[in-house]
C-alpha cells in the first residue's frame, strides 16, 4: 500500500518531474530529436557520466522521455522526448526564452556572461 502524495502547488509536482540542474537542459536538447548518450554528454559537458545516466533514468521512470535500444553491436541507445514529454514544448520554450533574457538582463548590467549557441 502506498500512502497519497500531497502537493500544495502545482509548480512542486513539475519541479519533481523536471527540476534540478540537469533535467531542463536535457529535455531542452532532446526537443531538437533523438540522441545517444554519448552526444548527450557533449551538449552537456559539465554534466558527469553517473549524473547523466542516473537524470536520464529517472526523466525514463516518469515517462518524459524514451529509452531506445538497438539490437547491434557496438550497442547503441537512443533518448528522445515521448509523446507526453512533448508536452513540455511550451514550458522548455519560456525558460530557454527567458534564459536568454536573462543573459541580455546580466550583459546589460556589466557581467561578463555570454550564450554560447550551436
Amino acid at each position: 500500500m502506498t500512502s497519497e502524495k500531497i502537493y500544495n502547488i502545482g509548480v512542486e509536482a513539475t519541479m519533481e518531474a523536471i527540476g534540478g540542474k540537469w533535467k531542463p537542459i536535457i529535455l531542452c536538447n532532446l526537443r531538437h530529436g533523438a540522441l545517444r548518450t554519448s552526444e548527450l554528454k557533449k551538449k552537456i559537458p559539465g554534466i558527469s557520466q553517473k549524473m547523466l545516466t542516473q537524470q536520464l533514468r529517472e526523466l525514463e521512470e516518469v515517462e518524459i522521455i524514451n529509452r531506445k535500444v538497438y539490437n547491434q553491436v557496438p550497442p547503441k541507445v537512443e533518448y528522445s522526448l515521448s509523446e507526453y514529454g512533448e508536452t513540455l514544448g511550451t514550458v522548455l520554450d519560456n525558460l530557454c526564452n527567458w534564459g536568454e533574457m536573462h543573459i541580455n538582463t546580466l550583459q546589460n548590467q556589466g557581467k561578463a556572461v555570454r550564450l554560447i549557441c550551436d
